[in-house]
């Protein structure tokens, strides 16, 4: 049977909804929003700038889950009863949040039928997208994993064009996301480089051919 995917709604909408029952607040560059042991007890919507997901073993070993970006929801666990953040929370740039407390987005969704099937619509999608990362990691090979992301952190496909990855990424956070090495990284960057998929000027551009890779059988 052939599933269709559930289309992300359009953040604006989610947006006038919470704007109203939150507060603003601002985050610095790689300042922590929350981390794995606080108390769950709010919803965060990103209003500008990226925010990463992290989660840190018992060993001290941290990987990244998720790079979200502006128009995303994250702190939803507490919505479930979750006591505390299974991930952290930390701002890749310079960010401005919209932190909506527990009580009042469940008042939204009890009490506003549109913001309720929005964000539901939401968090299907974003799902999808996980289970889908899921796969990438499991079945694909180091290059591919890379490759995916890179295009999915240029937001690939909306014009066609190369778009800047703004903020710059680490190539450690690279390496966390992928699940490899930063010397593995920085071998698969500097070959995309050669084979012309990427440049490097006022910021990293990826190209159309960079699906090659992801494509490529």
């Amino acid at each position: 049977m052939e599933t269709k995917n559930v289309d992300s709604p359009d953040p604006r909408k989610l947006l006038d909804f919470v704007a109203s029952e939150g507060v603003r607040v601002q985050y610095k560059r790689r300042s922590t929003v929350f981390s794995q042991g606080d108390p769950a007890d709010s919803v965060f919507y990103i209003l500008k700038g990226k925010v990463k997901l992290t989660v840190i073993s018992k060993e001290g070993k941290e990987a990244i889950v998720a790079l979200l970006d502006s128009g995303s929801f994250f702190g939803e666990g507490c919505l479930a009863g979750q006591p505390r953040p299974m991930a952290g929370a930390a701002a890749v740039s310079d960010c401005l949040l919209l932190s909506v407390g527990k009580k009042a987005i469940m008042r939204l969704v009890q009490e506003q039928p549109e913001f309720s099937s929005l964000f539901v619509s939401f968090l299907l999608a974003r799902n999808i997208r996980y289970e889908e990362d899921l796969v990438d990691q499991l079945f694909n090979s180091s290059e591919r994993r890379l490759a995916r992301i890179l295009l999915l952190l240029s937001h690939f496909g909306k014009e066609g064009k190369p778009e800047k990855i703004v903020p710059k990424i680490s190539q450690e956070d690279l390496a966390q996301m992928v699940g490899t090495t930063r010397a593995r990284v920085n071998h698969f960057m500097n070959k995309f480089r050669t084979l012309g998929f990427i440049e490097y000027g006022r910021g990293l551009e990826v190209h159309r051919s960079l699906l090659s890779v992801v494509l490529h059988d």
